[in-house]
Order: C-alpha cells, then structure tokens, then sequence
C-alpha cells in the first residue's frame, strides 16, 4: 500500500480515536504528499517509495530540529509536541540502523569503493546516501565515514 493510502486510512482511525496529535501529524504528511505530487514538474504523478521516505526523512528532521530549539529556550510544553509529532513520522520511515550496524554497512561500502582516505570522503558519501536512505540520518553517516576514512588504515 502506498504511503498516501496508509496515511489515508490512519488519519480516519485517528479521527474515530479522537486522537489530536496523531490527526494533526498525518494531515501534515498527507499534505507535504500532495505539494509534492502537485509541485511543478510533478506532473501529479504518485511519489516514488524513495521520494515518500526523503519526505519523511525532512518531516522527522524538521521535527527534531524544532525540539533542540525549544528546548534550548526551556519551553518544554512545545518540545513534548514535537517529540510526539516525531515518534509518529517515525513510524512510517524505515527501521534505523544502530551504531554497529551503520558501522558495518559503511565499513563495506568503503571497502566496495576502494577508498583510502579522507580524499574519498565524496565518494563514499555519494553511494552511502543513496543505499542508506532513510535508514539513518545524513549527518550522522557523513560523520561515521569522516570517523572511518580517518582512523582506518585500508
């Protein structure tokens, strides 16, 4: 099922649970899908699985994003909000990978390269991205490879 579908039949479930965090939340996503799917260009085509997740992936770190600022300025009512906004965009993003996990692909697509320093940092990041999708965040896979490509001797 497509993420529009999914959201679709979400948002009435939350509705009939009288949820107000999640219904908002949804509305938000589905509306983020059609400005993207109606966006010039576009063409009102469906999003590809990949374009729905690198929405997703924007949503949740807009998310995480706003709560750091909220909680910098100690305004832990608005930090709450978010943080509940976050947990439910994360369920619909692929699971993430954990630190050793990341590690591992990384340290296999380094290889797979054939990189050998910091110089290569480009091209690594360049494959890593596109398998790692959604799968962890962008800056933390940049600073693993910079981590990798430094302290390893290939």
């Amino acid at each position: 099922m497509a993420l529009k579908e999914t959201i679709d039949a979400d948002i009435k479930k939350a509705m009939l649970a009288k949820d107000k965090v999640r219904l908002t939340t949804l509305r938000s996503i589905k509306s983020q899908i059609l400005l993207a799917e109606t966006a010039e260009g576009a063409h009102g085509a469906a999003l590809t699985p990949a374009d729905e997740i690198k929405l997703l992936t924007k949503s949740a770190k807009q998310r995480r994003e706003a709560a750091d600022t909220y909680q910098k300025q100690f305004r832990s009512d608005l930090e709450e909000n978010e943080l509940a906004e976050l947990a439910i965009i994360e369920e619909y993003l692929p699971q993430q990978l954990s630190e050793a996990e990341l590690v591992g692909r990384l340290t296999e697509i380094i290889q797979r390269v054939g990189a050998t320093g910091p110089s290569d940092l480009g091209k690594v990041m360049g494959i890593a991205a596109r398998e790692l999708s959604g799968q962890a965040d962008g800056r933390l896979i940049s600073q693993t490879v910079g981590h990798l490509l430094n302290n390893t001797n290939f």
